[in-house]
């Protein structure tokens, strides 16, 4: 059953090949075996996925299902669980038990899916590797010295393993699609406000968003369909109609226009993963569709501007972990001022406390307007760059990383090369717009990403786009040794 995508697995299903139940039970074991050498998961509610998975039989046998009905998932760490730890991967939140659920949590739960447990995550969803939660590294399966991506890497990892035919992932600066694309699975990040960020745990709140980590893009579109929406209690999300985004899987992509982002295949891409995109680019000219050169002039600042708006906004948004309100509370403190230090000192990893430092300074008076404020113009020149571009052609496609996973620690003591690890992916989240990651190859036995990013609202035409890709070729349903 493991080898089965989602969508196969619900067919299944339907057909009564097995039961949710059994399902379930099978990832479980799986999960449990994994876990020691992967450390994909935070938390396994074992118990109450037999329970759900149950009840999903019941819809089944009543002709009550709908298409995601027994389908299992798992978590990111990032969403409320309703009466479930949700930690953020970090020792601020390890006691924090939700009261309530996200609205995507809920809004999967609605569509019958079943919940494994929660995926381990770099800490507050800060980090490119997976290196950064205090739970522990997550490993990659392909190879376990080396990192799956970040932030979702225990999503994607989860995945590729074939723990879970999903998983829910969120992005800020690519933490889906550089995952996605480091452990050759399939990572959408929608457009900005499509999916309720009410729940998921803030990071850089202009800048989060919600997605799905699946092994294909007919899987990505059926989970994406029933996550995506309006919520009123979500300032930020859109009153637009969802499509059915399964529904323009098949449509022909003869005639599309592609763009080739001329600054994604200048220096710093490893030639290897330039040969793999360049094939998948062969694949869709066979398809029908045009390539051409297409420029962003203003792409280059997109690294420099994120770590300054990120940063910013995270400081805002940890605030309220210091020990009184929220999250983790020292020991016997001596005063006030100790309780805020050593809870805040103690509650937080290197990395967050790195980028808490940095978004005080950016937004501190003298520094605002050298900093913030020109980051924010930037931004918009990048937003104005890709609007220019999309002029010209349908989508972009180029690279998910400059090259393949590296080995765990290898960046670790050098942030700023860690954070040149997001450099093809940043824009997307600068300009709102939606993008993904799917698989187009390997180099050394490690999987490589192709990306694709599209105007505002475009989610059709990126899955339909993937699919294509997908119906000509095995990349995602590739899976690591040991784990078939």
């Amino acid at each position: 059953m493991t080898s089965k995508t989602l969508a196969e697995l619900a067919a299944g299903l339907r057909n009564k090949e097995f039961s949710s139940v059994e399902l379930t039970r099978d990832l479980l074991g799986r999960v449990q075996a994994a876990q020691p050498a992967l450390n994909a998961l935070i938390s396994v509610t074992g118990d109450a996925a037999i329970a759900q998975a149950q009840a999903a039989d019941r819809e089944i046998a009543a002709g009550r299902a709908g298409p995601l009905t027994g389908m299992p998932l798992i978590h990111k760490d990032i969403f409320c669980t309703e009466g479930v730890r949700t930690s953020c991967g970090s020792r601020m939140l390890d006691g924090f038990v939700s009261p309530y659920d996200a609205t995507v949590v809920a809004k999967l739960r609605s569509a019958g899916m079943v919940m494994l447990g929660k995926a381990n995550m770099d800490e507050f969803a800060m980090g490119s590797s997976n290196e950064t939660s205090y739970y522990g590294p997550v490993r990659n399966p392909w190879d376990t010295r080396r990192v799956p991506g970040g932030s979702s890497g225990g999503s994607a990892v989860a995945v590729a393993a074939r723990l879970t035919p999903a998983a829910t992932a969120t992005d800020t600066g690519g933490s889906i699609r550089q995952p996605a694309a480091l452990c050759g699975v399939t990572g959408i990040k929608p457009t900005y406000g499509r999916v309720s960020r009410y729940g998921m745990i803030a990071f850089a709140s202009s800048l989060d968003q919600g997605g799905i980590i699946t092994v294909s893009a007919e899987d990505a579109a059926l989970v994406l369909t029933a996550m995506a929406g309006f919520d009123p209690r979500d300032s930020t999300s859109v009153d637009r109609p969802v499509p059915d985004y399964a529904a323009a899987l098949e449509r022909p992509i003869a005639g599309l226009k592609i763009g080739l982002l001329k600054e994604f295949f200048e220096k710093g891409l490893e030639p290897q993963n330039e040969r793999c995109v360049r094939a998948a680019l062969a694949v869709y000219e066979r398809l029908g569709a045009s390539l051409r050169e297409v420029s962003l002039p203003h792409i280059a600042l997109s690294v420099p501007a994120y770590y300054v708006v990120a940063p910013a906004e995270c400081s805002s948004n940890l605030a309220r972990y210091d020990g009184v309100r929220f999250g983790y509370r020292c020991k016997d403190p001596r005063d006030l001022a100790d309780l805020y230090r050593r809870s805040r000192g103690e509650g937080f990893g290197a990395e967050v406390k790195r980028r808490i430092m940095t978004g005080t300074y950016v937004l501190s008076a003298g520094y605002y307007d050298a900093y913030y404020l020109k980051a924010q113009k930037v931004r918009q020149l990048i937003a104005t760059d890709f609007e220019r571009a999309f002029a010209e052609v349908d989508v972009i496609m180029g690279p998910t990383t400059p090259t393949a996973a590296f080995e765990l620690g290898a960046k670790t003591a050098d942030p700023v090369t860690m954070y040149l690890n997001d450099i093809y992916t940043i824009g997307a989240n600068l300009a709102g717009l939606p993008a993904l990651s799917i698989p187009c190859g390997f180099v050394e036995r490690l999987p490589i990403g192709l990306q694709i990013i599209g105007p505002h609202f475009a989610e059709e035409r990126l899955l339909n786009a993937a699919h294509a890709y997908q119906r000509e070729t095995d990349w995602h349903r590739r899976v690591p040794p040991g784990y078939e």
